[in-house]
């Protein structure tokens, strides 16, 4: 892979009906400036809404049901089915582009990648000055949905990698497997050109469900898992407003549709998962292995990698060094609060999450100032100071990779069932975890623990709002 950031030449047209909403659609798309990212842009709706592809703004519980596709939005600004858009992206590596879009969902074309990325293609590729940002798997991530048999699993490598397997138990399609092991010389050729694909039972419920108003023959293989009466296909042939005669066929496709590949329906679910996971907003560095995955459940993994590329960004952000176990040093911690000695209470965090959970820890030593008068006969760390660690803690975990730290301020607005369990002497490490139980524009409510050598010495929910300096 190239290490610039790539957007295309010119300005490319692709018309046609969507998939679900059977919309005429007209797409363009058009160079975008470097850290843009992909954008769709609703140019038919007032103002014309942009809606960044990355899954904070991935809307579920659509009227197109999110296991039939992807639907992102901003507002009452909807695009629906966008994954095969985005595969097409992605797999000519382009890392800023600006789609605009005049209706709700992209054309279908033929249900494949292809279409898009013929124009895209047309449209000319090329390099810009600023350097790729990657998120970069360095330790196994997992997901697993046990209910519907769904395993994810990311692996460390130095390039983007998938593998896909699908399982239907179902004698018309059965188990097939896929992978993709170089974008470059692989996507175009093996990938893109592969269809969505549905059971001829799923069309009857489709058709029912008021989706694929803009399906036809042409735009999907359909696979034959049940028989169909004359009159019944005569009825199919009606409500999806086809010409041509519709026969089950003895090849299992309906009309003995000619596979592009053997597994072509895998390799289709491997573009789909392409396109969800472009969603994490910058390219990937990992092995993927999938196992019947689904837009739910890529959706679900986008969300876990994307997160994990927060967490990269924030360190990289803020750390000049990089220790075994250490997420933020003393230095990083001291770019990103304003206190200092002798109220500065946080030597280090060691385990991170962006806006959901953090641990840190405080050495507490002889030296500390309120020692000199906190029982200087028998020292112990004040309660009010434990539970300011662990605050200080808290403020860090509210970090966010789009704002500037320096002119922000964390401020606590309250703090419920405080307890203290032990006292904390000179000698204790204290380890503070934090976890985020809400959290609501500016202000956020927080649960703390703090613990020495894994018993825990104190406890509390906190209250805290983000103000401007």
């Amino acid at each position: 892979m190239s290490d610039k950031q790539r957007t295309i030449k010119k300005a490319v047209h692709f018309h046609g009906r969507g998939l679900h909403t059977g919309n005429d659609t007209t797409l363009t798309f058009k160079p975008a400036p470097e850290n843009y990212g992909i954008r769709f842009v609703r140019v038919d709706l007032d103002g014309h809404p942009e809606i960044p592809a990355t899954v904070e703004y991935v809307r579920q519980n659509t009227t197109i049901d999110s296991l039939r596709g992807t639907t992102i939005a901003v507002g009452e600004a909807e695009v629906h089915t966008v994954e095969h858009v985005l595969a097409a992206a992605v797999g000519l590596q382009i890392d800023n582009l600006r789609v605009e879009i005049n209706a709700n969902e992209p054309p279908i074309g033929d249900g494949s990648a292809m279409p898009f990325v013929h124009k895209l293609i047309e449209a000319g590729i090329e390099e810009q000055n600023e350097d790729r940002e990657y998120v970069v798997v360095e330790e196994p991530v997992s997901y697993r949905d046990e209910k519907r048999g769904i395993e994810f699993a990311a692996l460390p490598t130095d390039d983007y990698r998938v593998t896909v397997m699908i399982d239907y138990k179902n004698p018309a399609l059965g188990s097939q497997h896929s992978g993709l092991f170089s974008m470059e010389r692989e996507f175009v050729t093996e990938f893109a050109p592969a269809r969505t694909f549905c059971f001829l039972h799923e069309v009857e419920s489709l058709i029912d469900q008021g989706l694929i108003k803009g399906g036809d023959l042409d735009s999907a293989i359909v696979i034959v898992d049940r028989k169909l009466e004359k009159n019944e296909l005569k009825e199919l042939k009606r409500k999806l407003e086809i010409k041509e005669d519709i026969e089950l066929g003895d090849s299992g496709i309906l009309n003995n549709k000619t596979l592009r590949f053997k597994n072509e329906p895998c390799r289709h679910k491997l573009l789909d998962l392409l396109g969800d996971l472009a969603l994490v907003g910058v390219p990937i560095k990992a092995q993927i292995l999938a196992a019947r995955p689904g837009h739910q459940s890529n959706i679900e993994f986008a969300r876990m990698l994307h997160n994990i590329y927060k967490k990269q960004r924030l360190t990289k952000r803020y750390s000049d060094v990089t220790k075994k176990g250490i997420i933020f040093d003393i230095n990083a911690i001291k770019k990103i609060l304003p206190h200092r000695y002798p109220f500065l209470l946080v030597d280090g965090i060691i385990e991170f999450e962006p806006e959901k959970r953090i641990v840190g820890i405080k050495n507490v030593t002889g030296n500390e100032q309120f020692f000199e008068g906190h029982f200087p006969e028998r020292p112990v760390m004040p309660g009010v100071l434990i539970v300011e660690a662990m605050a200080q803690t808290g403020g860090i975990m509210l970090l966010k990779d789009d704002e500037e730290v320096e002119n922000k301020l964390v401020f606590f607005m309250g703090m419920d069932s405080v307890k203290f369990r032990k006292p904390v002497v000179p000698g204790d490490q204290l380890v503070m975890e934090l976890t985020m139980l809400k959290a609501r524009r500016s202000t956020f409510r927080m649960a703390g623990k703090a613990y020495v050598k894994g018993e825990l010495v104190c406890e509390a929910e906190m209250m805290a709002a983000v103000v401007e300096k």
